[in-house]
């Protein structure tokens, strides 16, 4: 068996940079949080040496969880800002937009090239001329509606 009693706070804070250097080269914030709750661990054997390695495991995982928990509450509620919100959504940015079907609408679905891109189209069924707006997107497929006259 390991025999842990002789855990130095300078193992911690090496556990700590490794984390660090992890989160670095893979970034989530997960290693990040974990490198912070290492390096307290290492900052509390170092003003209490004789803390018990027991301790030292059990404080490091709950500091480890409470923290990564905390942060991804946060980041939840606090998304970054963004100069477009629509990215990766690409059919966000045709919501609005009015074009003529070019094939009939039949049993709710149908296909329509729009901007050089062939999108599936969902709908009422509609013959083919009608004058439609796309009123939301639903998964791959653009959700249209005739337009008044």
């Amino acid at each position: 068996m390991v025999d842990l009693s002789g855990v130095e706070f300078w193992y911690w804070w090496v556990f700590a940079l490794f984390l660090l250097a992890v989160e670095v080269f893979a970034p989530g914030a997960i290693a990040l949080w974990m490198g912070i709750s290492a390096g307290i661990v290492g900052g509390l054997l170092y003003i209490f040496p004789d803390l018990l390695w027991e301790k030292q495991i059990i404080i490091f995982a709950v500091l480890s969880v409470v923290s990564v928990a905390v942060w991804r509450i946060y980041a939840r509620k606090h998304p970054p800002a963004t100069d477009n919100p629509n990215l990766n959504k690409r059919g966000s940015d045709l919501v609005g937009y009015s074009f003529t079907l070019t094939a009939n609408l039949k049993n709710g679905m149908g296909r329509e090239t729009i901007n050089g891109v062939l999108w599936k189209i969902k709908g009422r069924d509609l013959p083919e001329g009608t004058k439609v707006s796309i009123t939301s997107v639903e998964g791959t497929a653009l959700i249209v509606e005739p337009e008044e006259a």
